[in-house]
């Protein structure tokens, strides 16, 4: 079985990917993961869905929301940042967008003159520090070697800095047991009361929300998509009553089940 995860190699994706399975293929977009994964018959993909210190990513809900897959699995990770570079003086420092944000506090303090370049993944970065002097990276410290030396360790903003990745399967792969569910929402309306509504079922039921968030639907201005997640499996009784409840709120719009699932916390 292939696991489809953003690469290239080394990126910490690639990381969660590689406790799924030794096949590891990749994609330059969440989306391009989220589509190949949508569309296969028995494919996994690995993306990261938030992190501690910047929260969701966004363009992982929106492809949630967009393509109907399962979410088979969490994988819980702590993220190590290092500065990699092949001497100490550089121009430019390339990383993801997420990398660069986590890593904020170090780099205004110790490199206050340096520019800052968003790639599409941590690991690009890495390659382009590796191919050009004049660059930095920031990636896991296990991506050095050859020419490319650590600078600095662990210089990322918080140490509790962890992210979640979410292992995705084809929809028909979707579960009921688990200890964790979520579930996208679009209910296609939009009036006073209306997110209250949506939560109450679940607080009547006592089932813990361990995340609410919304992004615009696309359709309009003011238009929102909503992502829960609960604590709690679809095979319950309680879970599966509220949803029936925000089904009938959101009848004009859709709810769809990703799935219930376990957390694998992984230390690398």
């Amino acid at each position: 079985m292939t696991v489809v995860t953003l690469g290239p190699e080394g990126t910490y994706s690639h990381r969660a990917a590689r406790t799924v399975g030794d096949d590891v293929d990749f994609r330059q977009s969440v989306t391009a993961i989220v589509e190949h994964v949508a569309g296969s018959t028995d494919g996994r993909g690995v993306i990261p869905i938030e992190n501690s210190i910047e929260g969701s990513v966004t363009e992982s809900l929106d492809a949630l929301a967009e393509y109907d897959v399962a979410v088979v699995r969490e994988i819980v990770t702590p993220i190590r940042h290092a500065l990699l570079a092949q001497g100490p003086t550089f121009e430019t420092v390339a990383s993801h967008s997420q990398a660069l944000a986590q890593c904020r506090n170090y780099l205004e303090r110790e490199y206050p003159d340096v520019a800052l370049e968003a790639v599409a993944s941590t690991a690009q970065g890495v390659e382009r520090a590796r191919e050009d002097s004049s660059v930095a990276g920031i990636g896991h410290p296990d991506n050095a070697g050859g020419d490319l030396q650590v600078l600095a360790e662990d210089i990322q903003d918080q140490s509790s800095n962890a992210t979640r990745f979410f292992v995705l399967a084809p929809a028909a792969a979707r579960s009921t047991g688990g200890g964790k569910t979520s579930l996208v929402v679009y209910p296609d309306a939009n009036y006073p009361g209306l997110l209250l509504e949506l939560l109450e079922p679940f607080a009547e039921r006592d089932v813990n929300l361990t995340r609410v968030e919304s992004r615009p639907s696309g359709e309009r201005l003011g238009d929102y998509v909503f992502h829960i997640d609960v604590a709690a499996g679809l095979y319950e009784a309680r879970t599966q009553a509220a949803i029936e409840d925000v089904e009938a709120i959101v009848r004009e719009g859709w709810v769809r089940r990703l799935g219930s699932y376990d957390i694998e916390h992984v230390v690398e």
